[in-house]
């Protein structure tokens, strides 16, 4: 798990190291400035030479001076250090989650993956930073302030080896009791996020169903949830910091009562005392520090975990070796094809589908919600692999073709397909990045998006908002359309994508279609029988099967399914109730 996220330290180690060198160094030039104050005031001070005072003085000073600069050094690498990490992983998280197949996303929520690439990598940057700080420094200093302690005083520096074994005891407590609190906080986070993110998204849904105040309860529900483990969490951690004062108030009464016994019996000098006590606080104080990191790596483990499992995940579809990087003709063929979304599911969500299409042919596709439509053309660019059977293009299965190049050349206009922040021209230069403005503005004719978008004042320079908020339904598909048929596709899947415009533009785009890219396989899922009555033909899908296919006249003749469609949206079908 930790040798995961590592990894992501690349050009951050030096920094990493550098760090540990400079608080190294603040500890050994620090070390010794209790050992000189002892001096000047048993040497110096007590015996009113006062060159002995200056002098010392001034090497105190100077030590001093050193330790300040080590110390910034040191704080500056573990700040440049610890922002870089956590840019890297956030990075790699990112990087990887782009490679993720459709069944890899399905398996984190969108809120989850936001949460793992802010909060969880804040949390392990805070960590990582402390850690960095104190990994040596903290030890250096108990050891050497013990040596430095032992030196002046060994049976008095004893008593502070009493108080190791308690903190440790302490320490295993918490890391028991605490984690298992901050796993269900970060769900928590990822539900909260959740909430969120609909609320925003669905904002217009939100305010038409005057549902203001129940998602303020919703996000407050959240919240409280996440209050209640936070406080049952800092409940426990809260128990290191007075276990700390008793045992560094203990050990202090222990050295206060022995060392004055020793002083009165002049067994110990008082600048000996006085270096002695300081000797200790540092070691305390080191401890503390070592307890502050403890709780910081529990807090930050269940971080840890999360952004491990996201870097780890191995995206379930791949590139062949010997990838085929070129595709002919618009031809597909599906042999035998079963597929389920989930494998322990009995039935699937399709089931024996043989099926050949030629290059150049318009298909409709049509049946009833859930009848497996969506499901079928998403195996087509590989967004999902079939749970047996074979799927080709162009001759060749789909799991020979390099991913880029197979979904280079298959356009999908999904029913779920978003527009993102920045002009219009640039949401349609996703299909091809070197597209000129005349190019741009031909697909979009094509797509009867041109008239609309000429109407703005800005053209195809107008801004758009995340997710195409500020256009209307039917514009955003025909922007969708358009950005799909600037990729020059030899196969283009319009799923559901002209629901929201009216049937005579729907005409109208299904007319340029035939006559711009005769050679492009179409493939046009629709609920409406007008939007795909006059393709070559028509696949009835019921229930995960092909319950026919054939023309339109054809259909109406003998497919009863696609018969009572028609009839119910051309000539007004009767609803029968039960």
């Amino acid at each position: 798990m930790y040798k995961t996220i590592v990894k992501s330290l690349r050009q951050y180690k030096k920094p990493s190291y550098l760090t540990m060198l400079f608080m190294a160094l603040e500890v050994s030039t620090e070390i010794f400035i209790p050992f000189l104050m002892a001096k000047v005031l048993d040497k110096g001070l007590l015996t009113g030479d006062i060159q002995y005072v200056l002098k010392i003085g001034s090497l105190m000073f100077v030590i001093a001076c050193l330790s300040m600069l080590f110390g910034v050094l040191g704080g500056k690498y573990s700040s440049d250090s610890a922002v870089g990490f956590s840019t890297n992983l956030r990075q790699d998280i990112y990087k990887n989650i782009q490679t993720f197949a459709f069944d890899n996303i399905d398996k984190y929520s969108s809120s989850s993956l936001i949460t793992r690439l802010t909060t969880d990598i804040s949390n392990i940057q805070m960590a990582f930073q402390m850690i960095l700080k104190t990994i040596i420094r903290a030890p250096f200093m108990i050891v050497f302030a013990f040596i430095m302690a032992g030196y002046t005083n060994f049976k008095l520096a004893l008593n502070i080896l009493l108080v190791v074994p308690i903190l440790g005891i302490v320490l295993i407590g918490l890391v028991y009791k605490v984690h298992p609190y901050f796993i269900k906080v970060f769900k928590k986070y990822d539900r909260l996020n959740r909430t969120v993110q609909e609320n925003i998204n669905g904002v217009r849904v939100v305010k038409s169903f005057v549902r203001e105040e129940k998602e303020i309860e919703r996000f407050k529900d959240s919240s409280e949830d996440i209050k209640r483990l936070f406080m049952k969490a800092e409940k426990i951690i809260a128990l290191n910091s007075p276990v700390m004062q008793i045992a560094i108030y203990s050990t202090l009464l222990l050295v206060y009562w022995f060392g004055a016994r020793y002083v009165v019996g002049g067994s110990m000098t008082t600048g000996e005392l006085t270096s002695f006590i300081t000797y200790m606080m540092q070691i305390l104080n080191s401890l503390m520090m070592i307890s502050m990191i403890f709780v910081m790596i529990v807090i930050s483990e269940a971080s840890v975990e999360r952004v491990a499992e996201v870097l780890t995940e191995k995206a379930s579809l791949t590139n062949p070796e010997n990838a085929v990087t070129t595709i002919e003709n618009g031809d597909i063929e599906f042999r035998n094809v079963q597929f389920k979304y989930n494998l322990l599911s009995e039935e699937a969500d399709l089931d024996n589908i043989n099926l050949t299409i030629r290059s150049g042919e318009t298909i409709g596709i049509i049946g009833g919600t859930g009848s497996g439509k969506s499901t079928l053309i998403q195996l087509i660019p590989r967004l999902y692999d079939t749970t047996e059977g074979e799927v080709y293009v162009s001759g060749r299965n789909v799991k020979e073709y390099d991913l880029v190049t197979l979904r280079d050349q298959i356009a999908m206009v999904l029913q779920k397909n978003v527009l993102f922040s920045g002009t219009i021209s640039e949401n349609l230069r996703w299909g091809d990045q070197t597209a000129s403005d005349e190019e741009i503005k031909r697909v979009a004719e094509l797509a009867q998006a041109d008239s609309f978008v000429e109407a703005f004042p800005d053209g195809y320079e107008t801004q758009l908002d995340q997710g195409g908020t500020n256009v209307s339904g039917g514009q955003k598909q025909r922007l969708t359309i358009a950005r799909a048929l600037l990729k020059k596709p030899r196969i283009l899947i319009l799923d559901d994508s002209t629901s929201a415009v009216d049937t005579k533009t729907d005409a109208y785009i299904r007319r340029s279609f035939s006559q711009e890219i005769p050679n492009t396989t179409k493939i046009i899922v629709a609920q409406r029988i007008s939007s795909i009555q006059d393709s070559d033909r028509i696949i009835v899908l019921n229930e995960g099967k092909i319950d026919g296919i054939g023309t339109h006249e054809e259909l109406l003749g003998n497919n009863a399914i696609y018969k009572e469609v028609y009839e119910s949206q051309v000539k007004g079908g009767t609803i029968i109730e039960e």
